[in-house]
């Protein structure tokens, strides 16, 4: 898989198969598919050149249409997967691993204030639940479950299940097992 594009890896999350341009093409039907789609081709062109003004322009109108506030800008790991589209909110200074599941309604955020003043790091292997929030100066480790509705604003280790508002973590080594499906390598 490592001649592939990112596109393509990304796409392979959903199909659990290496599709060819046209069928990536094809299956943009899909809002969130059509979004990462969207996402992956403007991050190709910088933004002072023609192209990059022209994708971030078509990209800000999709941003709208389908409620994706993820700017080309977030450094995002191969075999992103958003599971569902509408309402969801990435701080540009994110920084997301690969293989990370992404539900909708989550808010990935910065703190302006405070002891973790920053944007949070995301590591690889990350299933993000409805609703969560995770905000500020934290590192989420690799392999971690974050539940529906979790706030989350304390570091998190690696093969950990989190929940709550505040967050609790539970180390569980198969973490997201049965979660994060078709895993890039």
């Amino acid at each position: 898989m490592s001649n592939h594009s990112t596109l393509q890896k990304d796409f392979y999350r959903e199909s659990g198969k290496c599709l060819s341009s046209f069928e990536i093409w094809k299956k943009c039907f899909s809002p969130n598919l059509h979004f990462i789609y969207l996402l992956r081709t403007t991050q190709k062109h910088p933004r002072s050149t023609f192209l990059g003004k022209i994708w971030r322009l078509i990209l800000r109108h999709y941003q709208i249409k389908y409620g994706f506030q993820i700017y080309p800008e977030t450094q995002i790991g191969a075999g992103f997967y958003l599971g569902h589209w509408g309402s969801l909110v990435i701080n540009p200074k994110a920084k997301i691993g690969k293989n990370c599941n992404i539900a909708q309604g989550v808010t990935i955020a910065q703190a302006n204030r405070g002891k973790n003043e920053g944007v949070p790091e995301i590591g690889n292997e990350v299933w993000i639940g409805p609703n969560a929030v995770i905000v500020g100066n934290i590192k989420i480790g690799d392999n971690v479950l974050i539940a529906p509705n979790a706030y989350v604003n304390i570091n998190i280790p690696s093969n950990a299940v989190v929940m709550g508002n505040p967050a609790t973590f539970t180390i569980n080594q198969n973490a997201t097992s049965g979660y994060i499906n078709n895993k890039i390598d």
